[in-house]
C-alpha cells in the first residue's frame, strides 16, 4: 500500500512529514533511517510524524536520519505550521513536541512565527555529564552550553575552520545525550553568521533551534542585542528572545513537493 508524504524545507534544512492523524503507520528507527538516506530512500535532514492529541492541533515527532528522536526542530515547526494553515487557514496553531508545548503563527507574507519557549541554561539541563559553568564549558574553543529543548553548545569564532571537528564534538563524553554543535561569527551586535553540525545529521543548511541558541548564548556573554539576525547556509533567521524570556524564532516555510511511498519496501 501506498502512503503519502511530504517533503518540506525551512531555508533548505529539509524534512519528511507522514501524516499519522487517521493511522499509525508503526516507523520504526530502522525504517526512519531507510527512508532519510539520501540515495536509497526519500532524503531528509529529519522525519517528521503528526498524530492526534487532545493538547493541542496537533502532536508532532522529530526524528534524526540515524533514527533516533530529536526533542525539539524549529524549521521543521515552522513547517508543519505553514501545514495547519493550509490546512484549515488559522494562522495560529498550537504544537505538542517532545519539549513542550510550541505555539506558531503565520504572518501576512506566509513567514512563521514559532514561540521556541524558554531556553534552559543549568548544567543538568542541557544536560551535561558532570557540574559546569554551562557559560564557559571544558572545552578548547570555550563554547557555552544551552537547551532549547534540545542539547546545544555553540563556539564564538573569526572562522569556520572548527566545523570538521563538528562531529566529535557531538560525541564529546560532556554530553551524555551528545549534542548540536553551532559556530557562529558575529558580524555586529545584530547580526551573526552561523554553521551548525545537528546532532544525529551533521551539517546542514540551516538549524532553528540552533539559532535561537547562539543568540541566546550570544546575548549571555554580552555579544549580541536580544533581536538578531542569523545567517546560516540556507537564508536569514530573524531571532528574538523576548522580556519574558521566551525565544521567537521567524523564517520561511516551503513545500518542495508531495509524493507516496511503500513502507513495506523499506526495512522495519
Amino acid at each position: 500500500m501506498l502512503t503519502s508524504f511530504r517533503k518540506m524545507h525551512g531555508l533548505g534544512n529539509d524534512f519528511v512529514i507522514f501524516d499519522e492523524r487517521a493511522n499509525s503507520l508503526a516507523l520504526t528507527p530502522v525504517r526512519i533511517a531507510a527512508l532519510a538516506h539520501r540515495r536509497r530512500g526519500i532524503g531528509c535532514d529529519q522525519l517528521v510524524t503528526l498524530s492526534l492529541t487532545r493538547e493541542a492541533d496537533v502532536l508532532v515527532r522529530f526524528f534524526n536520519p540515524d533514527g533516533s528522536e530529536a526533542g525539539a526542530c524549529g524549521n521543521a515547526s515552522r513547517c508543519v505550521a505553514s501545514l495547519l494553515w493550509h490546512e484549515n487557514g488559522k494562522r495560529h496553531s498550537t504544537l505538542q513536541t517532545k519539549a513542550g508545548l510550541l505555539s506558531a503563527y503565520v504572518g501576512e507574507y506566509g513567514e512563521v512565527t514559532v514561540d521556541m519557549g524558554q531556553p534552559r541554561e543549568q548544567w543538568q539541563d542541557v544536560p551535561l555529564a558532570a557540574e559546569h559553568d554551562t557559560l564557559h564549558l571544558p572545552l578548547p574553543g570555550d563554547p557555552a552550553a544551552v537547551s532549547m529543548g534540545n542539547p546545544h553548545a555553540t563556539f564564538f569564532v573569526e572562522d569556520f575552520s572548527l566545523l570538521d571537528q563538528g562531529h566529535s564534538l557531538e560525541h564529546d563524553p560532556l554530553f551524555p545525550e551528545r549534542a548540536n554543535i553551532g559556530f557562529a561569527r558575529m558580524e555586529s551586535r545584530t547580526k551573526m553568521r552561523l554553521k551548525v553540525h545537528e546532532r544525529g545529521t551533521g551539517v546542514t543548511e540551516a538549524c532553528g533551534s540552533g539559532a535561537c541558541a547562539a543568540v541566546v548564548n550570544a546575548v549571555r556573554r554580552g555579544l549580541a542585542e536580544r533581536t538578531c539576525q542569523v545567517e546560516l547556509d540556507g537564508g536569514v533567521l530573524r531571532i528574538e528572545w523576548g522580556s519574558n524570556n521566551h525565544v521567537l524564532m521567524t523564517g520561511p516555510a516551503t513545500v518542495a513537493f508531495e509524493g507516496t511511498v511503500d513502507l513495506a519496501a523499506y526495512p522495519s
